[in-house]
């Protein structure tokens, strides 16, 4: 009871998630959305403007060029993933593109690029959000950045098993303060140099003439797609509401592409302003200050607003924001990463528990796993946003390049008149080529400086994922062969109709706990019949489904996973009532099936004081840590549970 008490304290009461109410009050509108899962891209204008810009060493006046071009990929890569949150309205994104659009094998390598991905958000934006903060803090703070990180992931990890909309919530004035301060220095930068606006493309045009007269034109136009790859970071994000559109209020579709506007927009006049003021105000890297920090503060100074002390203190105020902002990114991992392993989980290539919700109806496991994961990351690269950005690119692009192929071969798969597949296919087509390029340009430029372990993690986790599939088939199959062997097991005599037989509550009384598999439940009642003939006068039959990820997120979901449930029973108690025996049935949802059941049996001792509980439990040939990881063990759990309330529990074995 201690540990209930403490655990409601930290996280918050349960929810219930058989209320209709309870995911309206948890679903995100645009602006929210805009917030949780937008921060991600408009976060990156504190790490990717500045990765481009140092990318072009001493020939600054390049950066027009990129500035440009990141406005105007972010939008070509926001329209094209419209497209996704139209094809795919149950979330998502780049794995269920991948997957059925391209192929279940390019769907995995998608996947588990975006779960490094996630992770990367994660460890990025706080190893980022920690150096904004040590901007303006004495150097002899540096040793103990990566502690400070530390300890902000734990903050996160906490504040998202509360639930999602409350993490949000929290984090909103940061993101509104964040939009604020920027607006302002990037507009007041600009129209500060107002004057040297008109002359800036002609004086670039001519620089550029003069590079390329010494390196030629491909070595310009070598540098400007290394700079423009290097900075691959800057549109990350994008994807965030694709693969989470499950998470947002309806009509869901709608609302995604209100967020997806308010992202593009939002992130294309933040990177390219800032990479204008790069060019602007000659930003110059310093020790110890992120690149954003010393052009701010050059601007701050510039405004005249008080002496040094005041300029101080509004610098302080703005990278604060900056560094908040970036945490809120951190939170997009923790929506995004649990959203997309439990998609991988429902498809069995990670385990199934993935798909489980905690009481606060939050996928616990993911959001532990996702910052465990990030935190091991961070202590490996040592918090080197560099090294990051290099990791993070390649897994986004990798993402971003699949799934622009998938729409391209869904347009041309489905040339219908009406529908515009032409313009979308060339969308699609452009945004192909645009990430593909970049992803390649960063495998040959930065394979050896970290993309070598990109391409590593990816690889590791796909091998992973292909033998815990190859586990779950095999023991799908094996339970298939158990219900074709009880398929044809006959019914009883009083068929035509069926006569219901209602339970006597003083009589011996059998209880059989059931899941979906009508083969597993008749070998138990058949082997209680013949190791107790006639003693057993009542067959009761107790399901309890588990309200997952998957169940909770998709239409209508609910609705058929209690239909299916309802069969189920229903077929135990007619075969029953079909032999002449008195038989009844129960069911049970929640996000823990051991409480359910354990809430049921409790219910049904009181009604049937009589009874001895059956169940089966799948025993494996070759029983180990990775078959105990993939299975959750619930009847031995069940067990101990009824065990504790001296309630007499059998379980049956069923090899596999």
């Amino acid at each position: 009871m201690k540990y209930k008490k403490i655990r409601e304290i930290i996280l918050g009461k349960p929810l219930d998630p058989m209320k209709a109410e309870t995911r309206h009050s948890m679903a995100l509108v645009a602006f929210l959305a805009w917030v949780g899962l937008g921060a991600d891209g408009l976060s990156s204008s504190a790490y990717g403007p500045e990765e481009t810009f140092r990318a072009l060493g001493p020939h600054a006046h390049l950066g027009l060029y990129l500035a440009l071009a990141t406005a105007v990929t972010v939008f070509i890569i926001a329209l094209a993933y419209n497209q996704v949150i139209e094809l795919f309205p149950t979330g998502g994104g780049g794995y269920r593109v991948a997957t059925k659009l391209v192929g279940p094998y390019l769907g995995l390598i998608s996947g588990c690029a975006l779960i490094l991905d996630y992770v990367l958000t994660i460890a990025i934006s706080i190893a980022s959000g920690v150096d904004a903060l040590a901007s303006f803090l004495p150097l002899g703070f540096q040793p103990y950045k990566l502690w400070a990180e530390m300890c902000f992931i734990g903050l996160l990890i906490i504040m998202n098993l509360r639930g999602l909309k409350e993490a949000i919530q929290i984090l909103l004035p940061i993101f509104i303060g964040f939009v604020i301060t920027h607006l302002v220095l990037i507009v007041y930068g600009v129209v500060a140099h107002s004057s040297h606006l008109p002359e800036l493309l002609p004086v670039t045009m001519a620089e550029t003439q003069a590079l390329a007269g010494s390196i030629g034109w491909a070595g310009v136009a070598g540098m400007l797609l290394l700079a423009y790859s290097q900075g691959g970071g800057t549109y990350t994000g994008l994807e965030a509401v694709s693969n989470n559109v499950n998470l947002l209020a309806e009509p869901r579709v709608r609302t995604g592409k209100i967020t997806m506007l308010y992202m593009a927009l939002s992130l294309a006049f933040t990177a390219g302003g800032i990479i204008l003021l790069y060019l602007l105000w000659n930003a110059t890297p310093t020790p110890g200050e992120t690149l954003n920090a010393s052009t701010f503060k050059t601007i701050i100074a510039s405004m005249g607003l008080g002496g040094e002390m005041l300029n101080q203190a509004l610098l302080v105020i703005v990278l604060a924001f900056e560094a908040g902002l970036l945490f809120v990114a951190a939170n997009t991992g923790f929506l995004g990463g649990p959203s997309v392993l439990s998609n991988m989980a429902a498809d069995s290539w990670v385990p199934h528990k993935f798909r489980y919700l905690s009481t606060r109806l939050v996928t616990q496991n993911g959001i532990v796993v996702m910052g465990l994961a990030a935190l091991a990351i961070l202590f490996w690269t040592g918090g080197s946003v560099t090294l990051l950005v290099v990791l993070y690119s390649i897994s986004v692009f990798l993402t971003f390049a699949i799934s622009l192929f998938g729409l391209c071969l869904y347009w041309l798969r489905n040339r219908t008149p009406g529908t515009h597949w032409l313009r979308r296919l060339l969308l699609s087509l452009v945004g192909f080529v645009i990430c593909a390029g970049i992803l390649i340009i960063l495998l040959v430029e930065r394979f050896m400086h970290g993309g070598w372990a990109a391409v590593l993690i990816i690889a590791a986790i796909a091998a992973l994922c292909i033998a815990i599939r190859r586990h779950y088939r095999r023991t799908k199959q094996a339970i298939l062969e158990v219900d074709e062997v009880f398929a044809h097991q006959p019914f009883g005599a009083n068929v035509d109709p069926i006569v219901p037989i209602e339970p006597q509550p003083d009589a011996q009384t059998a209880v059989f706990i059931v899941g979906t598999s009508r083969g597993g439940g008749l070998h138990a009642l058949l082997w209680v019949q013949r190791m107790f003939p006639g003693h057993f006068k009542n067959f009761l039959f107790v399901n309890a489904r588990t309200v997952d990820s998957h169940a909770y997120g998709g239409e209508g979901a609910m609705a058929q996973m209690r239909q299916e449930a309802a069969d189920t029973l229903e077929f135990f108690v007619d075969f029953c009532h079909s032999h002449g025996m008195a038989s009844s049935s129960y069911l049970g949802f929640g996000t823990d099936a051991v409480d359910e059941i354990t809430k049921l049996c409790e219910a049904i001792n009181e009604e049937f004081p009589n009874c001895i509980f059956f169940t089966s439990k799948l025993i494996f040939t070759t029983d180990n840590w990775f078959t105990r990881v993939l299975h959750n063990q619930a009847s031995l759990a069940v067990q101990r549970r009824l065990h504790l309330e001296g309630l007499q529990m059998v379980i049956l074995p069923m090899k596999v």
